[in-house]
This record gives C-alpha cells, structure tokens and sequence, in this order.
C-alpha cells in the first residue's frame, strides 16, 4: 500500500505510540485483566504496522486472527479463571527483585536508545513495488506468506514469540500461587 508521506507518517506514529502505551500498560497495570487487554492492544498495533510497511494484507491478518484472536483470548480467559482475591493478598509495593529489575530494564532501555539513534536508517533499502509484482507473477498467495514469513518478517514473529513464552511461562506461575 502506497501511502502519501504524512498519512503515513501519522499511522507510524499513532501505532508507535499505541504500542509503546500498551506494552506500559502490560508491566505496570496491576489487574491482570486490564493487563492481558493492553497485550491485545499490543498484538493489534504490532499487526498493523505491516500495512504501512508495504506487506500483504493476509500477513496482517493472519497475524491479529493468531494473535489477538487466539492467544490474546485464552491468555484473558486463563487470567479469568485465576482466584483474584488471593493475588493481592500479599501485595508489597517495593521489593529488591523490582529494583533489579527497574536497574535491568533501564539499561536495557538506555542501550537500545541508543542503538537507535546512531543506526544509520537511511542505508535501510525497503522493499519495491516492482519486486512485489516480479515475485505475485511467479508463485501463488500461500507461498508468498511462507516466504515472507521466513524470510523479511522472522524477526517480528520470533520477537512475539519470545514474548508469549515469557507471558505464558508468567501466566503459570501466577496460576501456582
């Protein structure tokens, strides 16, 4: 999809700053449902921005169908059946786990601000139009999705991976308590 610059611009900034509201939202919501709602939120803005990045549709869709309509659902329904009152029992506002941590995500934080701003993003080639139409003519819709798939979106997809293993991983253990 050939957006205009500002249009464009605005949809990177609106899912960007979505993003960024929603994953704060995972860390430091206390209510586990509330939680799990900004997590879908994060899924849902993490779909969209292959729209702007010139990807195919299907590969946005079926990434908020797997996503947010699957995972995100049974995350939500796992938090549900949980006791409730029994998770704040024992709610300390301020332990040493949570300053190691803090110290950890800063630097983290820092690091890839970092990172960031020295990267030189206009060397980044992005994807043509002309290769979108060679690679439509030679192969047929499935094939293209494994391929993109496997190829120009496997970092996003093993990123959210990653984070789903943590949640769920997370999810158990707050379900042992």
């Amino acid at each position: 999809m050939d957006l205009p610059g500002p249009i464009h611009d605005f949809l990177l900034v609106f899912l960007g700053s979505g993003l960024i509201l929603g994953g704060l939202g995972v860390v430091l919501l206390t209510n586990p449902i509330y939680s799990a709602f900004s997590l879908g939120l994060v899924f849902v803005c993490i779909s969209l921005f292959y729209i702007p990045s010139n990807s195919h549709f299907v590969v946005a869709a079926a990434q908020l169908l797997i996503y947010v309509g699957a995972i995100n659902v049974l995350i939500i329904f796992a938090v549900m059946f949980m006791n409730g009152s029994e998770y704040y029992k024992d709610f300390n506002l301020w332990t040493v786990g949570d300053g190691v941590t803090s110290v950890v995500c800063t630097s983290i934080f820092a690091s890839l601000i970092t990172t960031i701003l020295d990267t030189s993003w206009y060397g980044i080639i992005w994807t043509t139009r002309s290769n979108q139409i060679i690679e439509q003519d030679l192969i047929s819709n499935s094939q293209q999705i494994g391929i993109h798939l496997s190829t120009d979106f496997f970092l996003p997809f093993e990123l959210i991976s990653i984070i789903l293993l943590v949640a769920l991983i997370g999810a158990i253990a707050v379900a042992r308590q």
